[in-house]
């Protein structure tokens, strides 16, 4: 038995010292790796020491930057152009006479149904509705701003486009009068309305040919109808935009060479001003992207001086164009139809109904042809960038347009004088 113990005790004693030398060990090796780490990161701070040393201006990290301080000068800027242009900001409320319906109730069984003797067992009655007169209510808002002291007021097309609404106009004072639509652009999302008063306060256009990416730029409106002069603050975020526009009666728009920001434009900011820090209007808010934040679009105020001068001399809104339906050439339509370039507009229409050339149009008269490429427009190349649609827009009716032609592998200069868009057209 004391053998046993003792050899009990033996093989204890050997396991205690196996597990103080294993520990020692693993101590040690730790010891060491950590030591090997140590001498590395020595020699990898003397390395990058001797990097930043090279470095001429590494000084310039290390200086003392100064306490941040808001630029003063800039916020009493904003609120000094705000302050100047809100009264010239209308809002514009959208009133139709929508028809009232009441509910009766009538018996399915007439007398010369089922007999008298047998209705008391079929008494029930089944619910009706028919108009009982009209009410006025509101059905929109939108926005507007003044142009003239006699109450010429700008807006959007979409804001003012159906003929059997009211249009209500609030200044920024609390004073309303009733609007009347003067003009409305056939192809631009643009509008004049006229209220019958004197002596109110204005904005004066800009130059939007001028304006820059980033610059500062505010918008204010009638923010989804209900908060009058809603003001916001924001750049340029994008030029030359072009966007496929729906409104709330499903009317779809194309709408080209846009101004993108992204101060805020809400549902009722619509026909409102685009202001830069000088209080000019250099756009004409429009179109917002759904389901997007702070992605705003607005017409560029050119456009709308463009528009205001013909009315003035001419009485009515001209629009210029050549006659002919296309497809803007981008690398998917040149894979798609083999065409030689990959820039232009190819003259086609899949409606045989649309012919690609409108006959008797411009484009007709100098012998354009269905499936011409037109490449160049006043010798400058026409890209998505620099749109025929935006190109024709810009010019005037009876301006003559020299247009490079490929047809086939030939390329040919025609000479084309723009009409007047025919009313049919419009709405093509």
């Amino acid at each position: 038995m004391k053998k046993k113990l003792l050899n009990f005790k033996i093989i204890f004693y050997l396991i205690i010292i196996l597990l103080i030398f294993n520990i020692t060990l693993a101590q040690g090796l730790f010891n060491f790796f950590n030591f090997l780490d140590y001498l590395k990161n020595i020699v990898n701070k003397n390395n990058t020491s001797q990097i930043l040393n090279n470095s001429e201006n590494i000084e310039n990290i290390f200086q003392s930057v100064n306490d941040y301080k808001p630029i003063a000068e800039y916020e009493n800027l904003v609120t000094q152009t705000i302050e100047k242009a809100s009264p010239a900001v209308v809002s514009i409320i959208i009133s139709k006479d929508l028809p009232i319906f009441e509910k009766y109730y009538i018996d399915p069984f007439y007398e010369d149904i089922l007999l008298p003797e047998f209705r008391e067992f079929f008494e029930f009655k089944i619910p009706e509705y028919r108009q009982k007169g009209t009410q006025k209510k509101q059905v929109g808002a939108g926005t507007g701003f003044i142009i003239s002291s006699d109450g010429f007021i700008v807006t959007n097309k979409h804001v003012v486009n159906d003929q059997q609404a009211e249009y209500t106009i609030f200044l920024n004072d609390g004073r309303k009068f009733n609007g009347k639509v003067i003009a409305v652009h056939p192809k631009d999302d643009l509008a004049l309305v006229k209220i019958n008063t004197k002596n109110l306060p204005t904005l004066k256009l800009g130059d939007s040919d001028k304006i820059k990416l980033g610059q500062t730029v505010i918008a204010i409106g009638n923010a989804l109808g209900e908060f009058q002069n809603t003001v916001s603050v924001g750049v340029i975020s994008g030029l030359r935009r072009a966007i496929t526009a729906a409104d709330n009666n499903g009317n779809i728009e194309r709408l080209e060479n846009l101004i993108q920001t992204d101060a805020a434009i809400n549902p009722g900011n619509s026909g409102g001003p685009l202001i830069n820090l000088r209080g000019e209007v250099i756009g004409v808010n429009t179109a917002i992207v759904s389901g997007a934040q702070n992605i705003g679009f607005a017409i560029p105020v050119n456009r709308l001086k463009k528009m205001l001068f013909e009315i003035k001399n001419k009485g009515k809104i001209e629009i210029p164009y050549l006659g002919i339906r296309y497809i803007l050439i981008t690398e998917e339509m040149k894979n798609k139809f083999n065409l030689p370039v990959d820039y232009g507009v190819y003259v086609y229409s899949e409606d045989y109904i649309r012919p690609a050339v409108i006959s008797n149009s411009p484009a007709d008269k100098v012998g354009i042809k269905e499936k011409d490429i037109i490449l160049e427009v006043d010798g400058k190349k026409i890209t998505p960038q620099n749109s025929l649609a935006n190109i024709i827009l810009n010019k005037s009716v009876g301006d003559i347009v020299n247009l490079t032609i490929l047809r086939g592998k030939e390329k040919i200069n025609l000479q084309a004088r723009l009409e007047n868009l025919p009313t049919e057209l419009e709405d093509q």
